[in-house]
C-alpha cells in the first residue's frame, strides 16, 4: 500500500503552465532548420537551465555573444521574448490544484525557473502563489533532479519525505524525487493525475 500521502508537491513548467521556446522563434527564425540549429547550438537547454539554476541573464547572454557575435539580436530576443514562451496554463491541471487547496490539502510547488522570469510568471499565473509555499530553482541555487533541491524543499516546508507525492512531467525529475525518499508520479495529463492522486487515497 502506498505511503500516506500528507503533502503534495506540484511542478509547473508542462505540468501547471505550457512552455515552449519555438512559440516566439517561429517568428524570430523562420527558417525550421536554422532554428533548430540556433536552439542546439547557441541558446541549448543546457545554457537555459543554468538561469534557471541562479545565474543572471546578463552574464548567460555575454558568454553567448562572445562565441556567437553574430547571433546577438537573437541570443537577447531568447530573454526579451520570454512571455511569448509561456502563453496559456493547463486549465484541467489548474482546477486539480484549486480543489486540493480547497479541500484542505497541504501543497506546495518545487520549480525549475529562473527567479526574475517566475515572478513574471507568477505575475501572468495568479494561481501560482496559491500555494503553502514555492521553492524556485533559480533563488535557492540548486536543480532538479539533483536530490538536494528536495530535501531543501521539505526541510523549508516541514515535509515529512515518505508522505510527500511530487508531480512533474520530467521522469528524470520524477527519480530524483523517489531518491530523495519521496512518492512521485509522471503527469502527463490531468486525467492521468486525478487516477493517480486516487491511486494514493487523496480524495478530491
Amino acid at each position: 500500500m502506498p505511503a500516506d500521502i500528507r503533502h503534495i508537491v506540484f511542478d509547473i513548467g508542462k505540468v501547471l503552465i505550457h512552455y515552449d521556446p519555438d512559440l516566439p522563434f517561429s517568428r524570430i527564425i523562420p527558417d525550421p532548420e536554422e532554428r533548430r540549429w540556433f536552439f542546439d547550438n547557441v541558446c541549448t537547454h543546457d545554457w537555459n537551465l543554468e538561469q534557471d539554476r541562479g545565474r543572471g541573464w546578463k552574464e548567460a547572454e555575454e558568454l553567448l555573444i562572445a562565441s556567437f557575435p553574430e547571433r546577438e539580436d537573437h541570443i537577447r530576443a531568447f530573454r526579451i521574448n520570454w512571455r511569448e514562451m509561456v502563453p496559456y496554463a493547463y486549465e484541467d491541471t489548474v482546477t486539480v490544484l484549486r480543489e486540493l487547496i480547497d479541500s484542505g490539502r497541504d501543497v506546495t510547488m518545487l520549480t525549475n525557473f529562473a527567479a526574475d522570469t517566475f515572478r513574471e510568471a507568477q505575475e501572468m499565473y495568479p494561481f501560482l502563489t496559491t500555494s503553502r509555499g514555492i521553492t524556485v530553482s533559480g533563488e535557492v541555487g540548486l536543480i532538479k533532479p539533483d536530490r538536494a533541491i528536495y530535501e531543501s524543499h521539505a526541510a523549508a516546508h516541514g515535509l515529512e519525505p515518505e508522505n510527500t507525492l511530487f508531480i512533474d512531467d520530467s521522469p528524470a525529475n520524477v527519480e530524483g524525487a523517489k531518491s530523495a525518499g519521496w512518492q512521485a508520479v509522471q503527469f502527463t495529463g490531468a486525467d492521468k493525475l486525478r487516477r493517480d492522486l486516487a491511486t494514493y487515497g487523496v480524495a478530491i
